[in-house]
């Protein structure tokens, strides 16, 4: 259950940077709103996740996942370009992710 709410805390998170990058600094009430709660709901289910991993574990596995979405996202959606150099970063930050949850396997 710890990693469905891993998920969904991951994917609220996702949810902050996009509404955040709308809310233009706060100006734009609706995007604003959209921020908190999502920063909310995702803050909450983190620490449900966080009641099974270790918390230096499950943060970094969160902040990775929700990045790694952040920037495949703004390429598909947003015309960011996506190059070998991003794109091998976020193969080591997977590895690096994998690499951590492995070390926390009794």
């Amino acid at each position: 259950m710890s990693w469905l709410y891993l998920g969904i805390a991951v994917i609220f998170e996702i949810a902050v940077a996009l509404s955040a990058g709308n809310a233009k600094g706060f100006t734009r009430l609706g995007w604003t709103i959209a921020t908190l709660v999502s920063g909310v709901i995702a803050t909450y289910f983190l620490s449900l996740a966080l009641l099974t991993f270790d918390v230096g574990i499950g943060y970094a596995i969160w902040t990775s996942v929700a990045g790694v979405g952040i920037v495949v996202l703004g390429a598909l959606f947003f015309g960011q370009r996506l190059n070998w150099k991003k794109a091998l970063g976020i193969l080591l930050v997977i590895g690096g992710v994998v690499g951590l949850q492995l070390s926390s396997v009794a």
